[in-house]
């Protein structure tokens, strides 16, 4: 009998379009390997969708808010499903950048030094203490976003006028700006998966630099570390995923700077686009995209 999945992709959060990709591109994998696949939105009618189609798991492919800040991980563990990627408390946790990084902090994992900023200081307040707590540059990110979305890297001159886009959000992250190369690693269940470099030709490996070919970021793979520094890397990584309870595929963003690592944030869902970098890493580990997908299938039934 062939085994049933369904996708769920699209969303409404600013990364609809990469989940979309992602559904697609799994449920072609999947339906050139046998299983019965059926890709739906995470609308009302969901619930409904489950019971008619019966599936023996749900691959989650929503980026972004309400698909991996455990809204909808909350809504299939009360529907009883299996689910692929991280469950409610590690999901949440790992979207809220301020979580996270206090998370990492508090177990000596370090990462950029931050102010939590709510938009109620003048311009002058908040240059004079962000040149006393962190000093220019500095990036400010939503704390709930992911993909890159609204992030950016200011100085005093331009900061206000950033500021300005992202005060949709009542409060967001200001963070120490570490320059230095920027690594990814990947953990998918308790085991290392891999890492890869990151050399954008913008300021830094931004959403344009994620997903559009034509921004020609170059992957280096294997990443030009000592044996001892690359076992670092990956043991930060997984001590990120397993202190956040996260199960399936996580993807750590570091900087790498004066030989030392600086966790950025841990992404619970990462894409499985065509450019996506989960997917590169483990084929360079010898695992192609089917059988990457069938070990997140199978991580998802047995931690359910």
């Amino acid at each position: 009998m062939k085994k049933k999945i369904l996708i769920i992709s699209g969303g409404i959060s600013k990364e609809r379009k990469i989940s979309l990709e992602t559904g697609n591109q799994v449920s072609k994998e999947l339906k050139k390997n046998g299983y019965k696949v059926k890709i739906c939105e995470p609308n009302y009618n969901l619930t409904n969708i489950i019971k008619d189609f019966k599936p023996n798991c749900v691959f989650n492919a929503l980026h972004g808010q309400f698909g991996e800040d455990g809204y909808i991980q909350s809504i299939l563990e009360n529907i009883g499903v299996p689910y692929t990627h991280s469950g409610i408390i590690a999901s949440a946790q790992a979207m809220d950048k301020e979580i996270s990084k206090k998370i990492f902090i508090k177990n000596k994992i370090l990462t950029p030094k931050y102010i939590k900023y709510c938009f109620d200081k003048s311009k002058f307040e908040l240059n004079k203490l962000i040149k006393k707590k962190l000093g220019f540059p500095v990036v400010i990110k939503p704390i709930n976003e992911g993909s890159s979305v609204n992030v950016f890297i200011c100085n005093s001159s331009n900061i206000n006028n950033k500021l300005k886009i992202l005060r949709i959000y009542k409060k967001i992250l200001i963070e120490q700006f570490i320059p230095g190369r920027e690594i990814q690693a990947a953990i998918l269940g308790k085991n290392k998966l891999g890492a890869i470099e990151l050399k954008p030709k913008r300021k830094f490996y931004d959403y344009k630099a994620k997903y559009n070919s034509k921004a020609k970021t170059e992957h280096i793979i294997p990443v030009n570390l000592t044996k001892k520094k690359y076992n670092e890397l990956m043991s930060i990584s997984l001590k990120a995923h397993n202190l956040l309870g996260c199960r399936g595929v996580t993807r750590s963003d570091f900087k790498y700077y004066n030989n030392k690592f600086y966790l950025l944030e841990i992404n619970t869902q990462p894409g499985m686009t065509k450019l996506s970098l989960v997917p590169e890493i483990s084929a360079y580990k010898g695992i192609n995209f089917i059988n990457l997908i069938k070990l997140i299938l199978k991580d998802a039934s047995t931690n359910k």
